[in-house]
């Protein structure tokens, strides 16, 4: 696991495009994924890569101070390891170093949005608290 490189960009667009119900557009993902890329103060973005150096997994994790967590509380948004690489472990070493990097950071919680993937958060000991509604805005 490692943080994300510009060189990336391509690998990371293409595990976008495996999930299910959802259409990345590529400009608004080129726009966002430089901006990522150089906000290190409230963005964390990792990568899994193979043997070879392939991308085979990607973690996008922000973090912000928030006044009940009495410090600053993270949430991963956004996990994803390619479809042909599933169960070997790839995941939950990216949930690993977020949970690493978040620690270094000082940071008080980690959450994570996924009523989908809910199995697999608490195989890894997470635990649901609350569920999330969202407006998407065009």
């Amino acid at each position: 696991m490692r943080p994300a490189v510009a060189a990336d960009a391509g690998r990371v667009f293409a595990l976008l495009q495996q999930l299910e119900g959802y259409s990345p557009e590529l400009a608004a993902f080129e726009t966002n994924f430089t901006f990522l890329l150089h906000d290190e103060a409230t963005t964390l973005l990792l990568v899994g890569a193979d043997e070879d150096g392939h991308v085979v997994g990607y973690a996008l994790t922000t973090i912000t101070p928030l006044l009940h967590t009495n410090g600053s509380s993270a949430q991963l948004q956004e996990l994803a390891v390619d479809v042909a690489r599933q169960g070997e472990g790839i995941g939950t070493a990216l949930v690993e170093e977020v949970e690493r990097a978040c620690r270094e950071r000082h940071v008080r919680q980690l959450t994570v949005p996924s009523r989908r993937s809910a199995d697999f958060y608490e195989r890894i000991g997470y635990r649901s608290t609350a569920d999330f509604l969202k407006r998407t805005f065009d």
